[in-house]
C-alpha cells in the first residue's frame, strides 16, 4: 500500500512541545482553528481570532505555528493520519452482505472526515491561491485513489464479482465523489448525507457485482 503523503515535510514547524501545559495550549489552538475554519473559511479567519477563541495571547500562537497555513497543514495531516489507520478490508466487516459491509465502511470513513470538516473547507479555499498546496492536494488524491483501487480489487476477488470492470477508472470517479461530498457536508442535513453514503455503497456494489444476492465468504 502506498504511504500517505506527509503534508508537514519541509514546512519547518516549531518543535512540538513536551510539557503537558504546552501540549494543552497547542490542542486548544487546533480546536479553535478547526472551528473557525468551519465557520468562516480560510481567508476570513485571522490568527488573532484563533488565539482569542483558544483563550491565549497572539504570541502563544506563534510558539506553536509560524502561520495560519502551518496550522491548516497540521490539521489536514492529522486527517490523513486517521484515514491511513482506517481498515479498508471488507472481509473484516461483520455485516451480513457485501453491500452492508461497504455501507458500514463508508460511514466509518466519513465519521473521521467530518471531524475535520472545517479544515477541509479551509483547505479547498487555500488551495486556490497556493501552488505549494496544489502539489500536496495532488499527492493526497493519488494516495486516496490508490486506497480505493485496493479496496475495489479486494472486492473483485469475492464470488460473483464482475471481472471486466475498469477498477482504476471507477476508483477515480468514486474518490472524487467522496471528496466532493465531504465538501458539501457542512450544508447537507444529516439525513441527506446518510442517503448519499447509502447511494454510494449501492452504486459501488452494483458496479462490481453481477448478482445482488452474493454473500461474502464466512470467516
Amino acid at each position: 500500500m502506498r504511504k500517505r503523503p506527509d503534508l508537514l515535510a519541509g514546512e519547518d514547524l516549531p518543535a512540538e512541545p513536551q510539557q503537558r501545559r504546552s501540549l494543552e495550549k497547542r490542542r486548544k489552538l487546533k480546536a479553535a482553528g478547526l472551528a473557525l475554519f468551519g465557520e468562516k473559511g480560510y481567508e476570513r479567519t485571522s490568527i488573532e481570532e484563533i488565539a482569542r477563541r483558544a483563550k491565549l495571547a497572539v504570541g502563544g500562537f506563534y510558539l506553536h505555528f509560524d502561520s495560519k497555513r502551518q496550522l491548516l497543514l497540521t490539521l489536514m495531516d492529522e486527517l490523513l493520519e486517521k484515514l491511513s489507520r482506517l481498515d479498508l478490508q471488507p472481509g473484516n466487516e461483520t455485516s451480513s452482505s457485501v453491500q452492508d459491509g461497504l455501507r458500514s465502511l463508508l460511514a466509518r470513513a466519513f465519521s473521521h472526515d467530518l471531524l475535520y470538516l472545517g479544515a477541509y473547507r479551509a483547505w479547498q479555499e487555500a488551495v486556490l491561491s497556493d501552488p505549494g498546496l496544489v502539489e500536496k492536494q495532488e499527492a493526497i488524491q493519488v494516495w486516496t485513489t490508490a486506497r480505493v483501487v485496493s479496496l475495489f480489487k479486494t472486492l473483485q476477488g469475492l464470488p460473483g464479482s464482475r471481472k471486466d470492470v475498469d477498477v482504476p477508472g471507477l476508483a477515480r470517479v468514486m474518490d472524487s465523489f467522496f471528496w466532493s461530498l465531504l465538501g458539501q457536508a457542512a450544508v447537507l442535513p444529516k439525513t441527506k448525507l446518510n442517503q448519499s453514503i447509502d447511494s454510494s455503497a449501492h452504486l459501488i456494489y452494483h458496479a462490481l457485482f453481477a448478482d445482488s444476492r452474493v454473500e461474502p465468504p464466512r470467516p
